[in-house]
């Protein structure tokens, strides 16, 4: 049995006591918009699950209601090569953005931080413009640039010597999420890029000196001072974009409007839209919904888990 000493047993009572006289009112102030948040969160996902498990067809459509048909939609749903193609597809696009956007990220927030103030100050507009603009205009653009017979991509690289007169970018699947990775990408950076220059802005400029004075390079005071102050700002946007990009669905569906095949381009997105309102099954468009969120959980769980044991 161990034995305090008479000091840490006053500590840990004080410990304790603390603990007992801890004021509840921020917790009741707290409740009301906790229990908002739960009812406008909760309802939608119980009635999207409520939805999975009926049956939609024709009939509904001149209002007869739906038959309750339980998992059935789940297992029809996953019993479908083409669900787990979509899946794969989807997983690949969304780690390989979110890893592209944040290394970009990354580099254009180190090159903000480096520059002069009048190009620090050109390139963040740059920045604020892109990521401001509509998706619908922006894509309206992207359409033209990628256009196969009279695009700007095209034209340039036939000026260059090779021939991609009349290329169409997007009639392949490898060369659509090219595009569509560009464009998702250039959308993306400037988000990574000016969190990051947050977290760049907060490292103090004594500490980064010394360094230099002892004799680390760029390479050494990049990982063991600066990666280290900005990670936990880093795990925030990569969380943030696998979520984003795991959901992606305006430029997908735009670039598939622009003369791409959808059955091979699908990603989740544009999958549960043509269940959903191409086919009108809007039973199964609920459960591949639901799937994308637990999908979605399960792809954040581990940045979720590192912040958690960071704060505490």
């Amino acid at each position: 049995m161990t034995v305090l000493s008479p000091a840490r047993e006053q500590a840990a009572a004080e410990s304790v006591l603390r603990r007992r006289r801890r004021p509840f009112a921020p917790y009741l102030l707290l409740l009301p918009t906790v229990a908002i948040l739960l009812l406008a969160l909760g309802y939608p996902l119980v009635w999207q699950f409520w939805t999975s498990t009926q049956k939609f067809g024709l009939a509904q459509q001149f209002g007869r209601p739906p038959q309750f048909v339980g998992m059935a939609n789940y297992v029809q749903l996953f019993a479908d090569p083409q669900t787990w193609a979509v899946v794969g597809r989807s997983i690949a696009f969304c780690l390989i953005n979110a890893a592209i956007t944040v290394v970009l990220g990354v580099l254009v927030a180190l090159l903000m931080n480096a520059i002069g103030t009048i190009s620090r100050l050109v390139l963040q507009v740059a920045m604020l413009l892109a990521w401001a603009m509509p998706v619908i205009a922006s894509m309206t653009v992207w359409i033209w640039l990628f256009d196969w017979h009279r695009g700007v991509a095209n034209w340039l690289l036939t000026a260059a010597g090779l021939d991609f007169t009349n290329h169409n970018w997007l009639e392949q699947p490898l060369s659509f999420y090219f595009v569509a990775t560009v464009i998702v990408v250039w959308m993306s950076v400037p988000f990574v890029a000016f969190s990051v220059y947050a977290g760049l802005t907060q490292i103090s400029e004594e500490v980064m000196e010394a360094a230099a004075l002892d004799g680390a390079s760029p390479r050494q005071r990049f990982f063991a001072i600066i990666l280290p102050m900005v990670r936990p700002v880093l795990m925030i946007v990569t969380l943030l974009q696998v979520i984003w990009d795991l959901r992606v669905f305006a430029q997908i569906k735009m670039l598939q409007d622009a003369g791409a095949p959808t059955a091979s381009t699908d990603l989740l997105g544009t999958y549960i839209y043509r269940l959903g309102v191409g086919a009108s099954d809007f039973g199964m468009a609920s459960a591949l919904s639901i799937f994308v969120l637990v999908l979605t959980v399960a792809l954040s769980l581990f940045y979720v888990l590192h912040l958690m044991k960071e704060d505490s």
